[in-house]
């Protein structure tokens, strides 16, 4: 989805600066990429970009636990149960829409099993974010996607369906309307 979302946005006119783990996708030449490998790396990154962009649309789908230790070396078989604890990593669009200045904008998604709806606003609430769009698990790795954009008094602005191309480029249409200030 990422990949569609930023040749929509090139389409549309518009510079894109992507912020991207380690994944098998093909991003569009002409936008700036900037890899990272942890959900750490990933804040650092956006937050250092965010201050010269208008807005972020956070379609990424970073980590949401990591190891509390991580060893150093192998860990051999030893016959008994391993135990490992996970912690939270920050949450990216969160920390974004909360150091949003006025003028700029933040779009999150959020991909949910159950609730999709429900637990979408409270996404978009708790990330202080402008507009949400909520979708499932059958995006994963899909050539189609099923979507709803879903703005803060949680009316659905939007239903799309279709290739990820075609969602983008409405997405994208629909971000621009309602939220793009033009120069």
């Amino acid at each position: 989805m990422g990949a569609a979302l930023a040749q929509a946005v090139l389409d549309a006119g518009h510079e894109v600066v992507i912020v991207s783990g380690p994944v098998m996708v093909e991003y569009p030449p002409q936008a700036e990429l900037h890899p990272v490998v942890t959900t750490d790396e990933m804040l650092e990154k956006s937050m250092e970009l965010f201050l010269g962009c208008d807005g972020v649309i956070g379609a990424a789908a970073p980590c949401d636990y990591m190891p509390r230790h991580v060893e150093s070396q192998k860990i051999s078989k030893t016959g008994r149960p391993l135990r490992i604890e996970l912690v939270e990593t920050a949450d990216v669009v969160a920390t974004l829409g909360q150091r949003k200045r006025p003028g700029q904008w933040v779009v999150g998604f959020a991909l949910e099993t159950e609730d999709q709806r429900f637990r979408a606003l409270v996404k978009l609430e708790r990330k202080h974010c402008d507009l949400m769009v909520s979708n499932g698990p059958a995006a994963i790795d899909a050539n189609h996607n099923e979507v709803e954009l879903l703005d803060a008094a949680g009316e659905v602005l939007a239903e799309i369906a279709g290739t990820k191309k075609h969602v983008a480029e409405c997405l994208i249409a629909e971000i621009t309307s309602r939220l793009v200030i033009s120069a």
